[in-house]
């Protein structure tokens, strides 16, 4: 009896494990199966080298590069906001803070998370904007830089927790061996603990980047919907997660050949964050073997 329940706990993780490929499987088909539609009337090296993206213009263009470009944009903003701050508080957190004061707060950071993205977008139109309009004259009402400063706040949370987590997981005898060696609390945190824990936190970096890159909604509320090929963060720009949205609402015909640059622009954004993906392993992979 215990040998058949064990074999069933088997099956069904093994079924769940299932689940997750054949979802992922499925995502991929679609993507591919429509966007080979779309690179039947649409040239690959346009669609990949191109500067002008006007599909639902008269006169089309469909170069996906300032799309790219935008969602890029608003991603290093974002990384610039939250990397610094997010391993710092992490840093804190772990070595620093009371433990009790660790366990209030940490939490209450995983809070940012939970509200929804909309709110976020919200706020960045209707007080960052204006805020920084007050400083930067020449801001345009939609723009990048708010956009990428709230998206930067909004995955805070992604970096400090899981780099807190990596700190917390470095042995103690690290620690005590460089208070040992003469070393203070600044450069035992900087020196021994943050190296030992790098694959965590290339981690936790690398979890928030790809958040940011599929980031909706605060970008199609603060940032404009106007694909435009520049690294300028105080114009309007375009993500591709913003087009998709656009599309999407239901003004342009299905099986179109406008309608099927949103799978286009999909697996676009899917191969992005494959190769983003493979890279943070092989990072993780070179800094667990050196740190080994």
């Amino acid at each position: 009896m215990l040998k058949f329940k064990e074999k069933a706990i088997e099956s069904f993780l093994i079924l769940c494990s299932l689940v997750t490929v054949f979802t992922t499987l499925g995502i991929v088909l679609v993507l591919a199966t429509e966007s080979v539609r779309f690179f039947q009337e649409v040239s690959i090296v346009e669609f990949f080298t191109g500067t002008e993206w006007t599909p639902l213009f008269a006169e089309k263009r469909f170069g996906i590069l300032p799309l790219v470009c935008g969602t890029l944009l608003t991603t290093v903003i974002a990384i610039a906001v939250a990397l610094p701050l997010g391993l710092t508080i992490a840093i804190y957190l772990n070595e620093y803070a009371h433990p009790k004061f660790t366990a209030f707060v940490k939490p209450t950071l995983e809070v940012l998370a939970a509200v929804p993205t909309v709110v976020y977008g919200f706020f960045a139109l209707t007080f960052v904007t204006p805020l920084l309009q007050s400083f930067i004259p020449n801001l345009s009402g939609f723009n990048a830089l708010s956009a990428g400063l709230v998206m930067g706040v909004m995955i805070i949370p992604y970096i400090s927790s899981l780099s807190e987590d990596a700190l917390r997981a470095v042995p103690k005898s690290l620690r005590e061996a460089a208070y040992g060696m003469g070393s203070t609390r600044l450069q035992t945190a900087f020196r021994v603990m943050v190296p030992a824990a790098s694959s965590g936190i290339i981690v936790s970096v690398i979890l928030a980047i790809s958040r940011a890159i599929g980031e909706t909604m605060i970008v199609a509320v603060a940032a404009g919907q106007e694909p435009r090929l520049t690294l300028n963060p105080i114009h309007s720009i375009e993500t591709i997660t913003t087009y998709i949205v656009q599309v999407s609402m239901g003004d342009v015909p299905r099986n179109s050949l406008e309608y099927s640059t949103i799978f286009s622009a999909g697996i676009t954004l899917f191969i992005f964050t494959f190769i983003l993906n493979n890279v943070s392993f092989f990072i993780k992979k070179k800094f667990q073997q050196k740190y080994e």
